[in-house]
């Protein structure tokens, strides 16, 4: 235990300051190099480099939100699902006409399995689901 009368604070008792100056010193942020980030591309550098590797930089890309389309997408099979209990027109083979488009879809992607032959109208078609669509005995007509 340290002699309590050896302390240099012992010295310092009457004075006011203790050995900090007059103009607030020991107070603000001066003994922290600065308040939060400051001085993390200067005097704190080798902290940085220490504990905190990616904190400049930046990383990743975001697209403008007016290149951003949105696409409205359905399988093949789930044509079935869409279409069950719905009244839909007939070309003259009796085959039923499904206009994608008025339930709301842009995009006619090939997962799925469809078995029954059905003529489909999309502003936009996968080669999967076309040939999917013609082995059922259907027909794709695009739309603009």
């Amino acid at each position: 235990m340290v002699v309590r009368r050896d302390r240099k604070v012992r010295r310092q008792r009457g004075s006011r300051l203790y050995g900090w100056g007059t103009i607030g010193q020991h107070r603000k942020s001066g003994m922290r190099g600065g308040f939060g980030e400051a001085g993390k591309h200067k005097h704190k550098w080798s902290y940085v480099t220490t504990y905190e590797k990616d904190h400049f930089g930046k990383n990743g890309f975001v697209r403008p939100s007016a290149v951003i389309q949105e696409v409205a997408a359905i399988n093949v099979g789930s044509i079935s699902a869409l279409i069950q209990g719905k009244v839909l027109s007939q070309d003259e083979k009796g085959r039923a006409m499904l206009n994608l488009s008025e339930f709301g879809f842009d995009k006619m992607l090939g997962s799925g399995k469809i078995d029954f032959p059905i003529v489909v109208k999309a502003t936009s078609i996968t080669e999967l689901a076309k040939k999917k669509i013609t082995e059922a005995g259907g027909e794709v007509v695009q739309a603009e």
